[in-house]
This record gives C-alpha cells, sequence and structure tokens, in this order.
C-alpha cells in the first residue's frame, strides 16, 4: 500500500466545526510527525483516517480504496491511540494480556514474537488489569499495539506522555529499527517536539483544524531563522520577508522568519541571523502572536 489520501475532510460538531477541508496524503515508508496545539483536531483527524470517526464532508481512500467500512483497506491501518483507565461501568477492569489478546486478533498481519519481546522489555504485568496501570505503563501498552500490528501505516496518539526520557528514547529507536527493517509508514502525533525532530522525515503543523504546512523536517529548518537587533535594523533586513512571532523588548526585536526561494536576510544591516529548532519554529507559527 502507498497513499493514504484526505480529500476535504471537515468534521463538525453540533455547530462547531473542528477541522476545516483538510487536504492530506501521506506516502508509503516515512514517519510523520504530526504537531499541533490542544484542541487543533489532531486527534479527530486522526480517527477519521482510519474509520473510527465519520467525516461531515470529505473521503478518505487507501490506495483509491475508500477506508470507511472497508475492511480490506483497515487491514492495513492501525491508530494505536491513548488507552482509558475508565470505562462506562467504571474502572478499565480488562488485563492487559486481554487487551493484547483482543489487538490480536484485530490485525491480521500480528507479529506474537515481538508482542512477547516488548512486553519482556518493558516489564509489563500481563496479568495487571489496565485500571492498575500508570501512566507510563499505558503509553507502553500502546506502542506495543503499533509496533506488533505490523500494520502497512501506522499511527501513535501521544506515544510518550508519561515516559521518562531513557524509555522516550528507547521508544524512539524502536521505532527506528522497525521503519528501518519494513518500510512501514508511521505518524506519531506528540507534544514532546524536540527530541523527535530528528526521527521526523516530513512535518505537519495542524492549528485551528486546518493544515498550516506539511513539509520536509530538514528542509523546513533549513529555512527557518531567528531575526535579531534593534527593531528599526530587524525591520530592514526582513522587509518583504514571511515574519512571524515578532518580539520587541524596549528598542529591541526577534522574529521567525520562513525564507522561501531567492529569500535571504540582508547583510546591509547589524542583526544576528540563528537557526531556528523544530520546537521554536512551531510556537512562532502556531502560538499566540506577542
Amino acid at each position: 500500500m502507498s497513499q493514504l489520501v484526505c480529500e476535504n475532510i471537515s468534521k463538525q460538531y453540533k455547530k462547531k466545526e473542528v477541522l476545516h477541508d483538510i487536504d492530506l496524503t501521506i506516502e508509503q515508508g516515512k514517519i510523520y510527525g504530526l504537531v499541533g496545539r490542544n484542541g487543533a483536531g489532531k486527534t479527530t483527524l486522526l480517527s477519521i483516517m482510519t474509520a473510527q470517526n465519520p467525516a461531515t464532508k470529505g473521503t478518505v481512500t487507501l490506495d483509491g480504496m475508500p477506508v470507511w467500512e472497508n475492511q480490506e483497506a483497515l487491514d492495513h491501518l492501525c491508530f494505536s491511540r491513548e488507552l482509558n483507565t475508565l470505562s462506562v461501568l467504571g474502572p478499565n477492569t480488562i488485563k492487559v494480556k486481554e487487551y493484547l489478546q483482543m489487538a490480536r486478533t484485530y490485525y491480521p498481519n500480528w507479529d506474537r514474537d515481538m508482542e512477547k519481546r516488548l512486553v519482556e522489555q518493558f516489564d509489563l504485568n500481563p496479568k495487571k488489569k489496565i485500571s492498575k496501570l500508570s501512566k507510563g505503563m499505558l503509553s507502553m501498552v500502546t506502542i506495543i499495539v503499533a509496533l506488533a500490528s505490523k500494520a502497512d501505516i501506522t499511527i501513535l496518539d501521544e506515544p510518550v506522555a508519561g515516559l521518562d526520557v531513557v524509555a522516550r528514547e528507547d521508544f524512539y529507536r524502536l521505532l527506528l529499527e522497525e521503519h528501518e527493517a519494513t518500510g512501514r509508514t508511521f505518524i506519531v502525533s506528540t507534544h514532546i517536539i524536540e527530541e523527535a525532530a530528528n526521527v521526523f522525515e516530513e512535518v505537519i503543523f495542524l492549528k485551528d483544524g486546518e493544515i498550516l504546512l506539511k513539509e520536509n523536517t530538514q528542509e523546513l529548518l533549513e529555512r527557518a531563522v531567528h531575526v535579531s537587533g534593534l527593531a528599526e535594523e530587524v525591520d530592514a533586513a526582513c522587509a518583504g520577508l514571511e515574519v512571524h512571532h515578532a518580539e520587541q523588548i524596549g528598542r529591541s526585536k526577534g522574529v521567525t522568519v520562513l525564507l522561501a526561494g531567492d529569500d535571504q536576510i540582508s547583510d546591509s544591516y547589524d542583526v544576528t541571523v540563528q537557526p531556528v529548532s523544530l520546537q521554536n519554529l512551531f510556537v512562532a507559527l502556531c502560538g499566540r502572536e506577542a
């Protein structure tokens, strides 16, 4: 399978539209980072892409096949999302081994050996109830489901929530190893941006229910710079360029600039030009204006 395509996707809850005419193509063999603020519509979009939530308008197709109510397409997709320790009847009393057994029956390409290896590596107790798991252990279960599913396109929603820095490093190493070994496509939605920047081949910024950008991560960072100095110097050096997130204290000013084509910061002005991290670029483009 090569392409998962969203065309003109909108989602409305009562009178509130949370996704607005989204067009998005996910290509085979890449690791994507989906980044957006709380409420931007990330989980809603991912659930629509995997037919767990119907779109109000638009279509999702996998190599031309509709995803909605199409098991042939769904067999190639996995959306591993955060587990809830509560159910409609109270605490979630399903045991880890029972949850993994259900996942095993749902995903046709499930790798039982990988499941066993990861349960042991993460030191999970299979007999423990979901309601008794810590935040980090809940994340480990979702990671196991995602990786062991062997789905061609695998989506993880906040997979490192609750994990300490060592466990997060282990996750990204496992993700890269699996990607290199199989060529699977991964989409990772996360709030912890900086440590994942080197993992994402492409990054997708979602803002207020719309795709703000979808671009190769390295190429994006190569054209993003922070320009600072006296306000009048910064304004002159950046005249005509795409400027974001202006911050001014007294006579000093700093801005984030996205260069395009032959754009460049003029060296005729006394300004400091520095590279921008993916996290700082996200804040500049998707945070509140100063």
